[in-house]
């Protein structure tokens, strides 16, 4: 095929991305309100807890085995160089634009976490069903578009819930020490003063203090450290580095309910009798799996909406510099992709990528995607750069429409 033919089928699934984005920000407008602030909370919870976790869960267990597990063993590898070379850019675009420390957890969480769920799941069968689609028959495309797609998200959630969320969690919290820090020195300078003048006129004394002085005690330490005889069992310390880590990672959100549909559908898929019983129009307990099928479609539309109602804020604007924008673009859609076909290109030379064109594909697209919707509910979670979060998704999803379209057109060049 040419490259204006794989335009066209690249062009097609951004361009219905954009209707259905564009009327979900038409629904939130002030005027209209049917998504509005509490409904569209309400419709996120329902993506969240029900329509995703049904979407992934089902396709992974209709696709997925024990010998496609084996094949598609380097997608998690790759979605972890993603974020590690997003990372490592989003730190270099914080020290050269000096980025306010409010905003360090959010940059590099948009330079490191892509939309490796949603937009794979709207897009790849989409170009699977484009007439002239490089992927080979459209149902066999679908099929297993969706299962890479679900692979892809189910992979994607572990890593953003456990590394991005921290980083912005702790980033919220060093800002939150930090105003508490500066109220408390505060008081406790007027305290000390406050002190120091009762105690200047109870005890004249400087150097030899009396009774009255002598039973001030301005640091009280524990008599086994005194002694230098205590010593704390290495049980206790392991315990307390425990506690520690526990305080700093939120393991909860390791287990998100996309990744624990992604977990069953694995189970299903993987054990003969679980699948044998569920997948196929002879399993007698097929409407399991068609009842999770049916509620999965409805995740694609939803999230679509969704994200069209966020964007819309983004309209409003922010205090966010400019340079932080620009950085933030030029990372997710020059620098990303580049390195993405060095890295996939690597991979499929050395052996460690089967010759499947459309998981390669899949592969090299997930290096192009703007940053994830879920970013920002952890600002909006935390409650530390919402408006800026706005300002970053609206410019990064307004341009993936001719980034995303350009790329996957040579994506799909490359691999076919």
């Amino acid at each position: 095929m040419g490259l204006l033919d794989l335009f066209c089928v690249a062009l097609m699934p951004v361009l219905k991305v954009l209707l259905i984005t564009a009327l979900g920000s038409f629904l939130t407008l002030d005027g209209i309100d049917v998504l509005g602030e509490n409904a569209m909370k309400h419709l996120n919870t329902v993506v969240f807890f029900v329509f995703n976790p049904a979407l992934v869960g089902s396709n992974i267990a209709k696709t997925i085995t024990l010998e496609s597990v084996i094949l598609l063993w380097f997608m998690p590898l790759n979605i972890l160089i993603t974020f590690i070379i997003g990372s490592a850019m989003g730190w270099i675009l914080i020290k050269i634009t000096k980025a306010p420390q409010h905003l360090k957890g959010l940059v590099l969480g948009s330079c490191a976490a892509g939309n490796l769920g949603n937009l794979p799941l709207i897009i790849i069968p989409a170009i699977c069903r484009e007439k002239g689609s490089p992927f080979g028959a459209p149902d066999t495309c679908h099929i297993y578009g969706l299962a890479y797609a679900s692979l892809s998200m189910a992979i994607a959630s572990v890593y953003l819930w456990s590394y991005v969320y921290n980083i912005i969690r702790m980033s919220s919290s060093n800002i939150s020490k930090e105003v508490i820090y500066t109220n408390k020195s505060a008081e406790n300078a007027k305290y000390t003063d406050e002190i120091s003048e009762t105690h200047q006129g109870n005890c004249a004394e400087t150097l030899l203090p009396s009774e009255d002085c002598s039973s001030i005690d301005y640091f009280t330490l524990p008599q086994s450290k005194i002694d230098g005889k205590g010593k704390v069992p290495v049980s206790i310390k392991i315990m307390q580095h425990l506690r520690m880590l526990q305080g700093k990672i939120n393991l909860k959100a390791l287990f998100a309910p996309s990744s624990t549909g992604a977990i069953v559908g694995f189970i299903i898929g993987i054990v003969p009798q679980l699948r044998n019983s569920m997948i196929g129009d002879a399993a007698p307990l097929r409407v399991i799996q068609d009842s999770a099928a049916l509620l999965g479609d409805s995740a694609i539309p939803t999230v679509t909406l969704i994200v069209g109602g966020n964007l819309l804020k983004g309209l409003r604007g922010s205090g966010i510099q400019l340079s932080l924008i620009v950085g933030i673009v030029a990372v997710r859609y020059i620098f990303l992709p580049l390195l993405g076909i060095i890295v996939v290109k690597g991979a499929i030379h050395f052996g460690l990528v089967h010759s499947d064109p459309l998981y390669q594909f899949i592969l090299l697209v997930q290096f192009a995607l703007p940053p994830a919707i879920n970013i920002g509910t952890m600002t909006q979670l935390f409650g530390v750069g919402e408006s800026e979060c706005s300002v970053i998704l609206l410019w990064t999803y307004g341009l993936a429409s001719v980034s995303l379209t350009l790329w996957s057109t040579f994506f799909m060049w490359l691999v076919s």
